[in-house]
């Protein structure tokens, strides 16, 4: 069933790593997949278009089916094989609920986040403005010591939505990754750095992680101060 999937990717991009740790979790390793340059601009190219018009990754099929969003993609895969890997998506109402809220609130703390780190590049020159900056900076700090609360109320070692992984942390996992590869404190995060710890080695994020991360270790300190 793998080898009817396609899945152009960048490295490094949550979107395109979640959809990475779904199909690992669903034990359909083997797909066809291209890894493609953000910096070459092959995201814009022929073979990607025709899948995603928008010029974005990912872009995934699977046989004659276009998931190009993200969410989309994780969703469908749990969907259409329930019963591979484990479950990601809980029967019980209770623990359904919160795999759903945690998994679109990873939206805000993504978005909250590209709001600081891409500030300068996102932004030309002259419309820059420090108090803009700044007023981004106070909202992702803020969005941060949400999430920090959120863990506070969890037993130690527990996943995002409780003591099961589930897709709340399939899509959540890539963005508090990148919190830390840009700089986050986990000294003054500690319990997002307890998940990050927990989750970093999970055999799905493992065998996913980003490569050129795994070539250049070091990452930067854009959220040293948050």
């Amino acid at each position: 069933m793998a080898k009817d999937m396609t899945l152009f990717w960048g490295s490094g991009s949550p979107p395109c790593w979640r959809v990475m740790i779904a199909l690992e979790e669903k034990k359909l390793q083997g797909y066809q997949q291209k890894l493609l340059s953000f910096e070459k601009m092959e995201h814009k190219s022929k073979e990607v278009m025709e899948l995603n018009p928008r010029g974005q990754l990912p872009a995934f099929k699977h046989g004659n089916h276009i998931l190009n969003e993200s969410y989309a993609a994780c969703l469908y895969l749990e969907s259409q094989f329930k019963s591979q890997g484990p479950q990601l998506i809980p029967d019980s109402p209770e623990e359904q609920a919160m795999v759903y809220q945690r998994m679109f609130e990873a939206q805000t703390l993504q978005q909250k986040l590209s709001d600081v780190i891409y500030y300068t590049w996102r932004v030309p020159e002259a419309e820059r403005h420090e108090s803009a900056l700044k007023r981004n900076k106070e909202t992702l700090t803020a969005e941060l010591q949400l999430w920090e609360q959120y863990l506070q109320k969890m037993e130690a070692g527990s996943y995002l939505a409780g003591k099961s992984f589930s897709m709340a942390d399939v899509v959540a996992v890539p963005v508090v990754a990148y919190a830390v590869r840009f700089g986050l404190s986990q000294d003054r995060y500690p319990r997002l750095g307890q998940y990050y710890s927990l989750v970093k080695e999970r055999p799905s994020v493992k065998a996913s992680w980003p490569p050129h991360w795994l070539e250049n270790p070091q990452g930067m300190d854009t959220l040293k101060d948050l």
